[in-house]
């Protein structure tokens, strides 16, 4: 078995075990931990157990590898390979008891910028649902055992995705984006967790996604899944505070980006 392969099975594993704690940690009632960017902008305690839980199984199975996640400081390794983890995509959704919330892991090579790096492996596993979407690369993305592909063809117009940020003071821009890029869209959703809606362009339940100013850890699993479902992914706006990030089929992708160009 390669090493792509390897790591694409331990984020499985991992994911799926940090996804059960996660799930009972939910049941047993959620209590808030802190809140980040803004009021709305929570952490959980259920956040930080599941990190600490991912990052001792990583610490275990891999110790020189690096680590970045969304809840604690990020930790360089010695082997080349950084895993990029969130917890918990979508939290305020967990916190209000919405089954749309998902554990996130990838290994990356190299920088652990995202317009750097090379995604090597990932899981995105949805403990709500029960679904493990995994990649590895040039191995394709699969949903369980079942291997998953972009939607290409949207005759009655594209099934997107998207989300908000945080800060009111962006809210109307991301609103006028959306007005825009309506023209070509059959339907709207958001769903609250970026990493499952990039899972969901790669099973072609979405025909594509858009959001600006994601993190590293929002993106890195759910975008090698869609690069290995047959989609395209660009982050454009690098050295901008909001980041643009772009999913899907390539008719979809570049429709939207052509949209979303002509805002400026």
């Amino acid at each position: 078995m390669s090493v792509d392969l390897e790591l694409r099975d331990l984020a499985a594993e991992i994911a799926r075990e940090a996804g059960d704690l996660a799930r009972r940690r939910r049941a047993e009632g959620v209590r808030l931990a802190a809140t980040k960017s803004s009021i709305a902008d929570i952490v959980t305690e259920a956040d930080r157990e599941v990190e600490a839980l991912i990052r001792d199984r990583l610490r275990s199975a891999r110790p020189g590898d690096g680590f970045l996640g969304e809840e604690t400081e990020p930790t360089p390794g010695e082997t080349g390979v950084t895993w990029v983890v969130d917890p918990i995509d979508g939290t305020v959704n967990y916190a209000y008891g919405i089954p749309m919330y998902a554990v996130s892991i990838a290994a990356v090579q190299g920088s652990t910028l995202p317009d750097s790096w090379e995604a090597l492996a990932g899981a995105v596993y949805s403990p709500a649902a029960d679904e493990l979407f995994t990649a590895a690369r040039g191995d394709g993305a699969r949903l369980g055992d079942q291997r998953l592909s972009v939607n290409e063809s949207t005759p009655a117009g594209a099934l997107l995705g998207t989300g908000f940020g945080y800060d009111p003071s962006t809210h109307d821009g991301d609103l006028a984006t959306v007005r825009r890029v309506m023209t070509m869209a059959r339907d709207l959703r958001r769903s609250g967790s970026a990493a499952l809606d990039l899972s969901y362009v790669a099973a072609g339940r979405l025909d594509g996604y858009f959001e600006r100013g994601l993190k590293p850890w929002d993106l890195a699993a759910g975008a090698l899944l869609v690069a290995e479902a047959g989609g395209r992914v660009s982050r454009t706006g690098a050295d901008t505070p909001r980041p643009l990030l772009v999913a899907g089929g390539t008719a979809v992708h570049d429709r939207i980006h052509e949209i979303i160009g002509e805002e400026t």
